[in-house]
């Protein structure tokens, strides 16, 4: 058998060195989780998220020496009925002689009591900056719990920046543990149905693990170029599991088939890397590819999520193609070990494509019956998508029993001060000029109702060339009524204001100012989806030699993204879907939601499509009839392809059970799209689609490379 195909000669020589080949590999795990222990994650900082004018604005302040300290606040209101403010003043300097012995506690202001005598509110400033705040945030929580405790008749909560993001990320950390906790011993499941053997089962679930311990090692170092937002590690972990179980599954199903065939241990190990392990290399450089496109988004979260999928991905191509044969040529039968018996008979007698065979013969009867079913299905629910709104999410957004959301939402009706901050910069050489016209500012914009003075002055820079001013935004947080106030002040008001002062340099900025340039910029998702698919398509065409292949896998990559997002517009912008999934109705799909589904599912659709259209080839190389290498490329894949898919379906809906709406847009995106993939798209539309092109696709079976002709030599001999 030829052996000079790189796939073939790595995985015979693991095959034929197993222990080397694993020692090999479980020094390259090592070697990543020392670089995870001895270098922190470099983490973004506040600049990274600086867009538009806010973040000129933010840049402003800073080089000025102006920015604020962080910010807490306890509210203390009545469970029911009228508050007794004695009573909550009482309460008040408990609440600020615990604080000022925290760590990290700056200085405790005065109480101050709402204008309706409904709520008493202890203003404290933190020492440091945000991140400062962030890991000091828990001991002014817990004093801030324990004078609760004391005091059971009142209501004693917390808000601020530090203890909402302490809030979050507690529940976030809860979610991710639950998901882990679940979607393991599903997966492990699944692929016990799918082989009927343990030994069988757990490989796959072993090699994702490894490849997502391995990749997060690395991208320690690597995130001092592309610093971690604080969701890497949740996102490689989704991914590496779908491709390290994928991967895994291609091509142990296939060196199985093969030894039921009669062939060696070692010839089969072959076999599966000239075929499943080339298809593994162009799904996993698809996946990559479609990651990559997240670059374009420009933002630094994004960014960072690109980096480590590749990374995983990478790591589990390298697995499936150097550590996989090894296993299974130390292994040899005993992979088949032990047997679980009815899954094991009920195996052998469906036999590959058992089920899958019934149900592509009416596909290669009616092929155009077929693609008018289920293209118009898809159509028909990718329409509501057109109709999707997206929006940033909010505090109204997020699980309403993290106690900071409430104090936060509660502190907001009764105290201007606790809404989103609006801050206007001015700079030039004339400081009095520059205080006089920021107080006209203030003035006209209490006048018109646009935002609520701070009370006090305009701070000034150590300079004098530097001023900012402060005010409050009219309505809440995520209130679109807020957006006026930046438009009338960037349009309006500060020009007028400042028109007269030579070379003044002015930028809004604040909360609610990021907030509105966030939702404003040019979105990148047209960018990042051309990007995609012209690569993917230059990527199928170099691979099948066919530029009708490469718009056909184009056109069902959007027809299944396209579906996904009219279930999530479905689902998320109305309210009928709310007791089902436990949540309310926001209105709208998170905006970063789309953007991140469609590279996955993008990437993880090329998974399937190249698996399959490589036994569809391989069939056309045997010298089959193009009808039945059609059916016979989709009955041999059926199996692996829904057992795979099962797998990320299952795993992805753990997610749309979780609280956070973030979660749950990404878990219903992701597993619908992946369920009509591996059903209507693979098992109805392309085989039928391909049939409807038999006369341009007739060449797939032509031999296009040097290693094509090696993996045809070694499937024929």
């Amino acid at each position: 058998m030829s052996r000079r195909s790189p796939t073939v000669s790595i995985a015979r020589w693991s095959a034929l060195h197993p222990w080397r080949a694993i020692g090999l590999w479980v020094a390259f795990v090592a070697t990543a989780l020392a670089l995870s222990s001895s270098m922190t994650t470099e983490k973004v900082t506040d600049a990274d998220f600086r867009i538009g004018e806010s973040g000129r604005a933010s840049a402003m302040i800073a080089d000025a020496g102006l920015t604020a300290s962080p910010t807490e606040s306890v509210l203390i209101t009545a469970p029911k009925g009228t508050l007794d403010v004695d009573g909550a003043r009482a309460v008040a300097g408990q609440v600020a002689a615990a604080a000022k012995d925290v760590t990290g506690v700056a200085s405790v202001g005065e109480p101050v009591v709402a204008a309706k005598q409904d709520a008493v509110l202890v203003p404290i400033t933190m020492s440091g900056d945000t991140d400062a705040a962030t890991e000091n945030v828990d001991g002014l929580i817990d004093a801030t719990a324990a004078v609760q405790e004391a005091n059971p008749q009142l209501d004693v909560q917390q808000a601020g920046e530090a203890s909402l993001s302490a809030g979050i990320n507690d529940k976030v950390g809860e979610d991710l543990a639950s998901a882990e906790m679940m979607s393991l011993p599903i997966t492990f499941l699944i692929l016990l149905v799918a082989f009927g053997a343990f030994v069988a089962a757990g490989i796959p679930v072993l090699l994702a693990i490894t490849s997502v311990l391995t990749a997060l090692g690395f991208y320690a170092p690597v995130s001092h170029l592309v610093p971690d937002a604080g969701s890497v590690s949740n996102v490689v972990l989704l991914i590496g599991m779908a491709v390290g179980v994928d991967y895994s599954l291609f091509y142990l199903k296939r060196e199985r088939e093969e030894r039921a065939r009669g062939r060696s241990t070692i010839d089969a190990i072959e076999i599966a890397a000239a075929t499943s392990g080339r298809a593994v290399v162009v799904s996993g450089f698809a996946v990559m590819v479609a990651m990559a496109g997240l670059f374009l988004s420009g933002e630094a979260v994004f960014s960072a999520l690109a980096t480590g999928s590749i990374l995983v991905v990478l790591v589990a191509v390298i697995g499936s193609l150097t550590v996989l044969p090894a296993v299974l040529a130390t292994l040899g039968r005993f992979v088949d070990r032990p047997r679980i018996p009815l899954l094991w008979r009920l195996n052998r007698r469906i036999g590959t494509g058992g089920i899958s065979g019934r149900l592509i013969r009416p596909v290669i009867r009616r092929p155009f019956v077929s693609a008018l079913v289920a293209g118009g299905a898809l159509l028909a629910l990718a329409v509501p998508a057109l109709g999707m709104s997206t929006h940033e999410s909010t505090v109204d957004t997020l699980p309403q029993d993290i106690p900071a959301v409430q104090a936060y939402q509660r502190a907001q009706e009764s105290f201007p001060s606790q809404r989103p901050m609006v801050e206007v910069v001015a700079t030039a050489t004339d400081a009095g000029a520059v205080r006089a016209a920021l107080a006209d500012v203030e003035s006209a914009s209490a006048e018109q109702g646009l935002a609520v003075p701070a009370g006090q002055p305009a701070q000034v820079s150590a300079d004098g060339r530097t001023a900012v001013l402060s005010m409050y935004a009219p309505h809440p947080e995520g209130d679109v009524r807020n957006e006026k106030t930046i438009e009338r002040l960037r349009n309006s008001i500060v020009p007028r204001a400042v028109g007269d002062i030579d070379g003044v340099t002015t930028a809004v900025g604040g909360g609610v100012a990021e907030s509105y340039d966030y939702e404003h910029q040019a979105s990148r998702l047209p960018l990042v989806i051309g990007f995609v698919l012209v690569l993917t398509m230059l990527m199928i065409t170099w691979t099948f030699r066919s530029v009708t292949l490469a718009l056909l896998t184009t056109a069902l990559n959007l027809l299944s993204v396209g579906a996904a997002f009219g279930v999530l517009t479905l689902v998320f912008q109305h309210s009928w879907a709310d007791g089902l999934l436990g949540y309310t109705s926001s209105g709208f799909v998170v905006d970063w939601i789309p953007l991140f589904c469609f590279v996955v599912l993008v990437g993880l659709s090329m998974d399937y499509h190249v698996f399959v259209m490589t036994r569809v080839r391989e069939g056309l190389r045997r010298g089959l009839p193009f009808e039945q290498a059609v059916e016979f490329g989709i009955r041999e894949t059926a199996g692996v392809v829904t057992s795979a898919a099962a797998v990320m379906v299952s795993v992805f809906a753990v997610f749309a059970s979780l609280d956070m709406l973030e979660m749950k847009q990404m878990g219903v995106g992701l597993s619908v799209a992946i369920l009509l993939d591996a059903t209507l798209v693979r098992l109805v539309l392309l085989p039928a689609l391909l049939l409807g092109f038999k006369g341009r696709l007739q060449g797939l079976g032509r031999v296009a490379s040097r290693e094509d002709e090696h993996a045809t030599e070694l499937v024929t001999v």
